[in-house]
């Protein structure tokens, strides 16, 4: 028996590291799932607390699975772990039916799942808890109560500081597609043996109030009403890895092609929501847009997904002199997370990203990437390929 309770526990120990660790890492991710959560039922007012509450997430995660596989504090974390597994069984039961959320995010972005695999997962988690949970005071640990609390403590402490070094900077690993060294036009690829979406056509028909639901194949007499027509998706065809990336100008023009051919380096300000735009470092950034906008090697623009009027009090306050662009608010979400930060382009190629907190100095920038001959070489890798984007 103890054999499989030491099982269980490196299990359910090693599952809960990872998803605490990649939630971690990337805690405006986690923050923008709670938003969704919220949204998705009905619990706007809690917003505010969704970036809190996604520090606190992947810190109990991370600790509980550090204490299952160091056997610290059994009895307690016995019982929070089964809390909390019941908890999210529930919960992902009721995504599973209702498909209010059609990603969890237990896994962050590291690994997608849909609800139905999600909840069977946690079915699976919930069988080795139980055996946790039956067998906590059967093997006794040897440490003091006090090394307990230490082996508890440590992770919990190193996960918070490693969630906000993450918020401050950038996440330490990029499981997003549009990460450093990405060609995006490869990312934006179907190919032509991909499955394709298949639908389910229901047409609804009424007469002398009475409803009908038929097929496109076996409609009814001219004497039925058309009502509405439903459509259901049988099955999900390929998507590529980025497929809502367009820039459009402010009077709706699509710039997208001539932003990822452009010869030139692009560095792009990405800033979802100008209302809530961190301003502390936007000298270091008007300084570089005025570098960019004055070479011959270099463009500047702005993605943003806020409206005229949120650009022109943006520029009034921050002196902004550099073209502004409309973008999604969640493609410029998953492209980097903060608001604002930085990419660098060349002609499809992400060179390299920033958090507006870690804006280049002018300098260095300049030596490492305008007069660097290693990004002209592997720019040009991709000229002559054809990628029908």
């Amino acid at each position: 028996m103890k054999a499989i309770y030491n099982f269980s526990r490196y299990l359910v120990g090693i599952v809960f590291i990872f998803s605490g660790f990649v939630k971690g890492i990337d805690p405006l991710g986690s923050t923008y799932k709670f938003i969704d959560y919220f949204n998705a039922f009905g619990l706007e007012f809690l917003e505010p607390a969704a970036f809190p509450l996604a520090i606190l997430l992947s810190s109990i995660e991370f600790t509980l699975g550090f204490s299952l596989i160091l056997s610290a504090k059994k009895n307690l974390t016995a019982w929070v772990v089964l809390i909390f597994m019941s908890f999210f069984t529930i919960l992902t039961l009721i995504l599973a039916i209702f498909n209010p959320v059609t990603d969890c995010g237990c896994f962050g972005d590291a690994l997608i799942m849909t609800n139905w695999q999600t909840f069977l997962k946690n079915i699976i988690l919930m069988i080795f808890t139980g055996i946790i949970f039956i067998n906590r005071n059967n093997f006794q640990s040897n440490r003091s109560d006090i090394k307990q609390w230490s082996l508890v403590s440590i992770p919990a402490i190193l996960i918070v500081l490693v969630s906000v070094y993450c918020y401050r900077h950038l996440p330490v690993i990029d499981f997003m597609p549009y990460s450093v060294g990405t060609f995006i036009p490869e990312k934006m690829i179907i190919p032509d043996n991909a499955p394709k979406a298949e639908y389910k056509t229901t047409l609804i028909y009424t007469k002398n109030g009475k409803n009908i639901e038929v097929t496109i194949d076996n409609l009814p007499d001219s004497t039925w009403q058309w009502l509405e027509t439903k459509q259901e998706i049988v099955q999900e065809g390929y998507v590529p890895p980025i497929h809502d990336f367009v820039i459009q100008s402010l009077s709706g023009d699509d710039i997208t092609d001539i932003v990822l051919n452009e010869n030139k380096f692009t560095m792009l300000l990405v800033a979802y929501d100008l209302n809530n735009t961190k301003l502390s470092d936007i000298n270091k950034i008007n300084a570089l847009a005025e570098y960019c906008q004055s070479s011959n090697n270099c463009n500047f623009i702005c993605l943003t997904s806020s409206l005229q009027d949120e650009i022109d009090a943006f520029t009034q306050k921050t002196n902004a002199a550099y073209p502004f662009f409309n973008t999604d608010e969640i493609t410029l979400k998953t492209m980097i997370r903060a608001n604002p930060g930085l990419i660098l382009l060349k002609k499809g190629w992400i060179i390299n990203k920033w958090n507006a907190t870690d804006t280049p100095d002018l300098n260095d920038f300049i030596n490492n990437y305008i007069d660097n001959l290693k990004y002209r070489t592997k720019v040009n890798e991709k000229e002559n390929e054809d990628f029908n984007v």
